[in-house]
């Protein structure tokens, strides 16, 4: 996880001419309210697989659940590399963000209690969870949790005026 400032820059080629980078601390606010996101993963075989699934902004990561069994759990045991992206489906207003990072599976079971708090506190008490064994426990089931710390992101400003900014983590790309 990550506490640090990105590099900022506005990528002109993509940008009006009156468009300003958006400060990180706004693109973060808008990925701490966020209720759904689009995280894209890649099979074994090496084809894309993209699902929605609720987040959760903590400690400058995100933080999403899924069975050990489900196809995404599956493909990052094999490629923890990933993207999230959330926003709207409109064209020209509204802000959406694309987050690229690694996933790490978290099992400090006090961590995962806050982040099961932070859950219900987001999203109500249908997403409630007990916490054991280093997982989620909803039901009979059990869920993985996963913290993706941005490397890079990219925000798309969609109205006047359209603009792309991008926050740098890491130099690695």
């Amino acid at each position: 996880m990550t506490d640090k400032q990105p590099q900022t820059r506005l990528d002109a080629r993509y940008s009006d001419e009156t468009a300003t980078a958006k400060p990180w601390s706004e693109a973060e606010k808008l990925l701490s309210e966020a209720e759904l996101f689009w995280i894209s993963t890649v099979r074994p075989d090496g084809r894309p697989h993209v699902t929605p699934l609720p987040a959760v902004w903590s400690r400058g990561a995100l933080h999403f659940c899924t069975g050990p069994e489900e196809r995404k759990a599956r493909n990052l045991a094999a490629n923890p590399h990933l993207v999230l992206t959330t926003g709207t489906n409109l064209w020209d207003e509204g802000y959406d963000l694309v987050v690229e990072g690694e996933a790490e599976r978290i099992t400090d079971e006090a961590r995962l209690r806050e982040l099961a708090d932070a859950w219900e506190t987001k999203y109500g008490p249908f997403w409630h969870f007990d916490v054991a064994d280093g997982a989620f426990q909803h039901g009979a089931g059990h869920a993985y949790v996963f913290s993706v710390a941005p490397r890079t992101v990219f925000g798309f400003g969609k109205g006047e005026p359209f603009s792309q900014t991008r926050w740098r983590f890491t130099m690695e790309d």
